[in-house]
């Protein structure tokens, strides 16, 4: 294993239906970028709601795509269809962003992005899982770091084109929010056309599904992989803290989204080295990097009153999602049994889906009563407990493609 492990393959060598499920995902992700990169600060100038009410419709949204998650992979494990469920799910993704410009309060901000969120959920498990069916072992960490990669693209030219828009229309949020339904039409298009069931997948239609007999199957490794990626989950609040925070730090309405554009710059150019470099010396190594980061992050965010230390907090939060995002993905494809790689994904994220919950309506609450500081501060020091929750991993390498000696 360690000599495949070690051959290379580079960007080439990834399957075609990787990178294509690598693109809509960009697309998907400009649209929906185009409107968070603006909704936090909407949500409290233009409806009047709380950094409380925000961080519950953060977490409620959050926690519905990861729900949801469990079922849609569950019923891929089943059918073996995922790219039917992944089209669903972006699908509704697609059909909620008219609901963005057309709200008139904060109810229909909720149910748009529960739309959302659950065509999120919908596609992700199923499309997770299908990178995992259509990629050699060898290549999983490259694999997902690519798709992470795609998708942060799109991370950052939703950002951008909102502050041009912004720019040329005068601060007009709606405006803005209509041209972010054009790309997420683009990209069902996309997946229609240009990806494809492999050929294994179809020959064990409906033989796996939700039954709870089945989680005598998965791994003890697998079971700490998602321990301790519902800690770091807890630890990592929702970005609209970030725009937050840069309104404090005296970035204009319309240059709030430059938050986004530089986290989400840093965050795919990572992704994709941290996870090829995974494949070759282990993941958890790549983890504790990425919890550092966190730590760091936090540490600066605290105290950032100024535009200079905003951007390092933004940097550092950049190089987290990185090192961690397409890594535990990848160690959930690594640990969890082929027939049963949907429902095991569709676990992951509903467990760490009530994490998030809970710890973005906390941090909403922290914010309100205590100010910015206590609640990244609160974060960094979950952050330490993740990074010591990684010590459950170390039990199990064998089944993690780690190296002895964690680095």
């Amino acid at each position: 294993m360690t000599a495949e492990l070690s051959q290379p393959g580079g960007l080439r060598a990834i399957p075609r239906g990787v990178w294509v499920l690598g693109f809509v995902s960009m697309l998907m992700d400009t649209s929906s970028e185009m409107i968070h990169a603006l909704l936090p600060v909407y949500l409290v100038t233009a409806l009047g709601v709380s950094a409380a009410t925000v961080g519950f419709i953060e977490g409620f949204a959050v926690a519905t795509a990861m729900v949801t998650r469990l079922f849609s992979g569950a019923l891929s494990d089943r059918f073996r269809n995922r790219k039917l469920l992944a089209g669903i799910g972006y699908g509704l993704a697609a059909l909620s962003k008219p609901i963005f410009p057309l709200a008139e309060s904060v109810g229909w901000i909720i149910g748009a992005r529960f739309l959302d969120r659950l065509g999120k959920g919908i596609r992700s498990a199923p499309r997770d899982a299908l990178i995992a069916d259509i990629t050699p072992p060898a290549m999983r960490g490259a694999s997902f770091g690519l798709r992470k990669s795609l998708d942060t693209v799109g991370g950052f030219v939703g950002p951008l084109a909102t502050i041009g828009l912004m720019l040329l229309t005068g601060d007009n949020f709606t405006m803005v929010f209509w041209f972010a339904v054009v790309p997420s039409f683009f990209a069902i298009a996309l997946l229609v056309v240009g990806v494809e069931e492999p050929e294994h997948a179809a020959a064990g239609r409906a033989k796996a599904g939700l039954r709870w007999r089945d989680a005598a199957l998965f791994t003890g490794a697998m079971w700490s992989v998602i321990i301790v990626s519902a800690i770091l989950t807890m630890a990592r609040f929702s970005e609209a803290f970030l725009i937050l925070r840069s309104q404090q730090a005296g970035l204009s309405v319309a240059w709030i989204p430059l938050i986004m554009v530089v986290m989400h710059v840093v965050y795919g150019l990572a992704a994709y080295p941290v996870g090829a470099l995974s494949d070759r010396v282990g993941r958890i190594g790549m983890l504790i990097a990425g919890l550092v980061f966190l730590i760091a992050a936090y540490g600066v965010l605290a105290y950032a009153d100024a535009i200079t230390p905003l951007m390092i907090g933004v940097v550092l939060w950049g190089l987290h999602m990185g090192f961690t995002q397409g890594i535990l993905a990848t160690l959930i494809a690594d640990t969890a049994p082929a027939s049963l790689r949907g429902t095991a994904f569709g676990i992951f994220n509903l467990i760490t889906g009530g994490v998030v919950l809970v710890g973005n309506v906390t941090a909403g609450v922290l914010w309100d009563a205590y100010g910015a500081a206590t609640t990244f501060l609160t974060g960094a020091g979950l952050s330490v407990v993740a990074i010591l929750g990684l010590g459950l991993l170390r039990v199990f390498r064998g089944g993690l493609m780690m190296p002895t000696r964690l680095g």
